[in-house]
């Protein structure tokens, strides 16, 4: 087992640069097979997920090339063979798959997919789409079937703004016969990168990044060269962190509209803060106010960004209030933070944090990835030694963390034990 160690109450002072975003990845990679030809992806973060999804490929007789951030997919041999349990469970967003392989070859057959417990994450509005194009699916001990003799472009309305079935249904329609439009689609900046990459394959997509996609069928899709974006949620965590223990820290290679929520709300509780074009500076403060968040889809305050803040939040003088909106399971880093020695209490879906309170560091544990991230900020900021366990949901989101902190003054190692 491995665990991460960090001695804490070090400023930390230098450049860490963003990596590509891990939710955009996840898609990209599976949207690739649709193209005939071969596709390349570059700015592609080196994080567990990512070999996760190669190892699917691999599974699918899809010939992969790894270079320095880039991947090169050519799926001109692939095989439309069933996804096993074993690599469907990996994480979360094997899903695509089920979009991608209904696209190309009218078929998919997949176990339901892992990732973190954060909450019930069913892919009930993923099949909706997918049968309103005309698929009809059987489940059966948790495989599940979904086929088609023909796709044909439909009309959905997404009864929740879902980022995942936003993109599966995108991804189902864009060899489908006719026009597709969906409606309450997810806004999310990673789905206008993967509406991007179809296009420069060949596929006609317009509206991305608003309520509203509208997608024109196509009979094949070409070769293409593509970038995936700074990785916003990355960006937040490290700024978060900046807040805590920066003297100054500089975050570079930032889409600064793509975090605006949490740079006004970092403005709001008086952090120091300097946004530039592609970077945010920010340098730790002795005194921070308190205040509310409650968590939204794009373009409100990310859920997966609440977690780390907390941890500035203890150290806001008065009572604070986190309300989660997304996930039921969003507050299980609370207990390991109360035994850091926060004051925390939590009621339903709203954590009141009051601070300012010294942190200790112990043994705590990642439950999730973005609890990691928590977990990771908060022994940084804790006096003296913090031990974490279950690493492996960090890794599986943060591209080189210990390198990068490390890099700019952190004391932070993992240790096989």
């Amino acid at each position: 087992m491995k665990v991460m160690e960090i001695e804490g109450q070090r400023e930390l002072s230098g450049t860490i640069r963003i990596s590509g975003s891990k939710n955009a990845t996840v898609a990209l990679i599976p949207a690739a097979i649709l193209t005939d030809e071969e596709a390349t992806i570059c700015n592609i973060p080196e994080i567990t997920d990512t070999n996760a999804l190669c190892d699917i490929l691999q599974a699918l007789k899809v010939d992969v090339k790894r270079a320095s951030e880039s991947i090169i997919i050519n799926p001109k041999q692939m095989e439309n063979i069933e996804i096993t349990e074993d690599l469907s469970k990996k994480l979360r967003a094997s899903y695509y798959f089920m979009g991608a392989l209904l696209g190309k070859f009218k078929k998919a057959v997949m176990y339901f997919p892992g990732g973190c417990s954060i909450g019930a994450r069913p892919i009930d509005l993923h099949l909706k789409g997918f049968e309103a194009l005309g698929a009809k699916i059987k489940e059966e001990n948790n495989k599940y079937t979904v086929e088609a003799e023909e796709l044909k472009g439909a009309n959905i309305y997404l009864d929740i703004a879902s980022v995942g079935a936003t993109i599966n249904i995108m991804l189902a329609a864009v060899r489908a016969k006719g026009t597709t439009i969906i409606d309450n689609a997810a806004k999310e900046p990673e789905i206008v990168n993967v509406a991007t990459f179809l296009n420069n394959m060949g596929a006609k997509i317009t509206g991305a990044g608003t309520s509203t996609i509208k997608i024109q069928g196509v009979d094949s899709l070409h070769k293409c060269f593509h970038e995936v974006i700074p990785d916003r949620i990355e960006a937040g965590t490290y700024i978060t962190i900046g807040a805590l223990c920066g003297n100054p820290l500089k975050i570079d290679n930032v889409i600064p509209e793509h975090i605006d929520a949490l740079l006004s709300k970092l403005e709001e509780i008086g952090v120091d803060i300097e946004v530039g074009a592609d970077y945010v500076s920010v340098k730790k403060q002795e005194k921070y106010k308190p205040t509310i968040i409650k968590t939204a889809v794009y373009p409100g305050f990310p859920t997966d960004l609440q977690q780390p803040f907390t941890i500035l939040l203890t150290q806001s003088c008065g009572k604070s209030k986190v309300i989660e909106t997304i996930w039921e399971n969003r507050f299980m880093h609370i207990p390991y933070l109360r035994e850091l020695g926060a004051n925390i209490s939590v009621n339903n879906q709203t954590a009141t944090i009051v601070g300012p309170t010294k942190l200790k560091g112990t043994e705590v544990v990642a439950t999730d990835l973005r609890a990691g991230a928590a977990m990771v900020a908060a022994g940084l900021f804790a006096e003296g030694k913090t031990t974490i366990t279950n690493i492996e949901h960090i890794l599986r989101g943060y591209e080189q963390i210990v390198e990068k902190l490390t890099s700019v003054g952190a004391k932070i190692t993992i240790k096989e034990i």
